[in-house]
């Protein structure tokens, strides 16, 4: 497994949704999810630290994770299966390791409220080198792309910066997803 993070959130004007992209952590490859709305602004809710009056669907399964005695240690993306992803939640509970089955979009609004790493099969993992990094790297003799800051936190990135950037990509940009 290679630890990922949220690198981007945003929708999708192609198709209208909503999609999560993890990036490996200190690397460029890249794993978009397509999610719900709701999972979404969940999503966003947290990364922005927006404090809501009433604990909504992920905050209320973190307590209820913390309440009985449990801590979420791990996040699973394990594998794709005819377009669906599949991830495993990895619980420790009164000296016992449980694994939870989830959708990854669950699991990753619940592991960024727990401040849990998030892990991806590699095979899920793409290449994928954006407009600018290859302007970059043609004017670059000294390597690859800067992957500083201001990639690890892209998700701070306006929305219409985003739907640029989704509107760009192709379904072979991300390869092919064997069941």
């Amino acid at each position: 497994m290679i630890e990922v993070i949220v690198s981007r959130l945003g929708l999708d004007s192609a198709s209208n949704a909503f999609v999560v992209i993890l990036q490996e952590k200190d690397a460029k490859r890249l794993l978009p999810i397509w999610i719900g709305r709701a999972e979404a602004e969940s999503i966003a809710a947290h990364l922005d630290g927006e404090q809501r009056a009433r604990p909504m669907t992920h905050d209320l399964a973190q307590s209820l994770i913390t309440t009985l005695g449990g801590s979420l240690e791990r996040v699973h993306i394990t594998r794709v299966h005819e377009g669906t992803f599949f991830a495993e939640m990895h619980l420790q509970a009164a000296g016992t390791a449980r694994v939870v089955d989830s959708r990854p979009s669950d699991a990753i609004a619940i592991a960024l409220r727990a401040g849990a790493p998030i892990f991806a099969a590699p095979e899920l993992l793409v290449d994928y080198e954006s407009p600018e990094q290859a302007e970059s790297d043609a004017d670059d003799s000294t390597g690859g792309p800067d992957l500083g800051a201001e990639s690890l936190n892209a998700h701070t990135r306006s929305v219409e910066q985003l739907q640029r950037y989704l509107s760009q990509l192709r379904p072979e940009d991300f390869g092919k997803f064997r069941p």
